[in-house]
């Protein structure tokens, strides 16, 4: 499971699941909507089926609000943006009728997160290797670097569906200009007897050889 969530992504680009939506992304497109405090049930959805979790976006009449948690197949803890997903939920105004979609990044998330493990050497499809991506100290930073390689990838495919391409491009450029400078000073604390403190240090700018 990558580190970062859709939450991570729309810190960066805040308008991000308003501009780009994807209908083979999109995982809910209700228009029965209610929210009180931070409570938003739909009775015409259903989160479980579309596995709905923390970290999701749900976009609420064109305002972006993160998934808190999932509370039952009809209903969601929501939140506006917090400072720190540690913070108490802070309520959306009340809405009733409302329109919801929440689509998700996670494919292009998972791609980069892939990536970044066997560059590290580590098999995201073997997770009881040793190390795992469990054994990881640091993942925060890990899914900061996720969230740039996400983002190029996404602005990238929009750009070439788009007729206006230039605004999108230059963000597909600039994430990965930003995802390389934060891939090429990343170091990866990586604790390999499990007692919680980084024994290694992994970086992903360097490249080993191995003599014959």
């Amino acid at each position: 499971m990558p580190f970062a969530t859709d939450r991570d992504l729309l810190i960066l680009e805040p308008t991000l699941y308003r501009d780009i939506a994807w209908a083979g992304q999109r995982r809910i497109n209700v228009t029965d909507a209610v929210v009180v405090g931070a409570v938003l049930t739909s009775a015409t959805a259903d989160f479980i089926a579309a596995d709905i979790k923390p970290g999701h976006v749900a976009l609420l009449n064109a305002t972006a609000l993160e998934v808190v948690s999932r509370d039952s197949a009809t209903q969601l803890t929501v939140s506006l943006i917090r400072d720190d997903t540690a913070d108490v939920p802070l309520a959306p105004p009340a809405a009733t009728a409302a329109a919801l979609v929440i689509t998700t990044f996670g494919p292009q998330i998972t791609t980069i997160h892939d990536q970044l493990l066997r560059a590290l050497g580590i098999e995201p499809a073997d997770p009881t290797a040793t190390p795992n991506q469990n054994n990881i100290t640091n993942p925060q930073a890990v899914a900061h670097l996720e969230s740039l390689g996400a983002l190029h990838l996404v602005f990238a495919a929009a750009a070439a569906l788009a007729t206006n391409q230039d605004t999108l491009w230059a963000k597909a450029q600039n994430y990965r200009d930003r995802f390389v400078a934060n891939r090429n000073r990343l170091a990866v604390g990586v604790d390999l007897d499990n007692d919680g403190l980084p024994d290694a240090t992994r970086r992903l700018n360097t490249i080993q050889f191995i003599r014959a």
